[in-house]
């Protein structure tokens, strides 16, 4: 008995002088392990006679009870006193303020959107609305883009299943006679039909994508009808909206010659910076043109009394050239570190 009294004071001296669970353990097994000191005395119990087995097993038995009481109770020691150190590390004053969520923004090419509303809005444009799935009459047919003319081919689209003659608009011009026969529908009864002045900004689809490209981008459409409206007026709101969206007067504009089938005459229109490190280099920007008669027709306007220009751009390629971003695609990749570089 006096060695089972030594082997569980050494025991719970063992136990006490553990300073973690891993050392706890060790010590365990210095007792109650496989070559243990209690389980080497179990194992020399075979060699004593039945009587003297009986006793010194219940002798033996008491003290491994004993020494598992012991262990179990650092055990828990530990455990508290590792809970007890974690609470104080992750302690939390209530009376800080919150964290709080983070501020959204807006995405840049809706930044760049409003500010062109804006800009054509003190000039007295609208803005107009429209599906971004279309039937093929609005997208094509009513632009003077009957089936089977070769501008459609430039129009690669996405058409829906089973339904040959619906599509997601490859442009924003279907707005146009759209918004025609809203405005004659206005002013039925009118003698003359005031002046339409709209823009159209919104998604269209096409299939192409790389640096420059995405099979879905941002167009704006621009559209001006009245009894008066020339090439003139054209060239005169074209010039004075990439000054004032620039904000500098040291820009060249050019119109080159083109064709639309919904224009006619139509031209391109490119810009030259006149100083900084673009200086002298052409951009292309945008398209027009006056409207061509067809569309005026199917719009609801006499092409004999009124007539109209109409011009197209890519908001993406403003918001690239306003931010200087060379690639379509980091606008649409959602990485946030690249977004939030144009928030205030």
């Amino acid at each position: 008995m006096e060695n089972l009294d030594q082997m569980l004071s050494d025991a719970a001296a063992a136990f006490a002088a553990a300073a973690d669970i891993n050392a706890l353990e060790q010590a365990k097994a210095r007792f109650l392990g496989k070559s243990g000191s209690v389980t080497e005395l179990l194992k020399g119990l075979g060699k004593l006679d039945a009587e003297a087995r009986k006793s010194a097993g219940a002798d033996i038995n008491r003290c491994k009870r004993a020494i598992e009481e012991s262990l179990e109770a650092r055990r828990e020691e530990l455990r508290n006193a590792q809970l007890e150190a974690q609470l104080a590390a992750e302690a939390l004053d209530v009376t800080l303020p919150g964290r709080g969520m983070g501020r959204g923004g807006l995405h840049p090419v809706v930044r760049i959107q409003e500010r062109v509303e804006a800009l054509f809005h003190s000039i007295g444009f609208e803005v107009a609305d429209g599906p971004e799935i279309e039937d093929d009459w609005h997208n094509f047919t009513s632009l003077n883009t009957p089936a089977n003319h070769p501008a459609r081919s430039m129009h690669d689209t996405f058409y829906l299943q089973n339904a040959s003659n619906v599509l997601l608009r490859t442009h924003t011009s279907p707005v146009q006679v759209r918004a025609m026969h809203a405005h004659v529908a206005r002013h039925k009864d009118a003698e003359r039909i005031p002046d339409l002045r709209v823009i159209v900004p919104g998604r269209v689809y096409r299939v192409d994508s790389d640096a420059t490209h995405s099979p879905m981008f941002h167009q704006l459409e621009g559209l001006c009808i009245g009894e008066d409206i020339s090439m003139a007026g054209l060239k005169g709101v074209i010039i004075d909206f990439l000054r004032r969206f620039f904000e500098t007067d040291e820009l060249q504009v050019r119109f080159r010659p083109s064709f639309f089938p919904f224009t006619e005459p139509s031209a391109e229109i490119d810009f030259a910076f006149m100083s900084g490190p673009n200086k002298g280099r052409w951009l292309e920007i945008a398209g027009c043109g006056m409207v061509h008669p067809t569309v005026l027709r199917n719009g609801g306007f006499d092409p004999q009394r009124y007539t109209g220009f109409a011009f197209g751009m890519g908001l993406d390629r403003l918001t690239m050239l306003r931010y200087g971003v060379n690639d379509l695609r980091l606008f649409f990749e959602n990485d946030v570190r690249f977004l939030a570089q144009f928030q205030d």
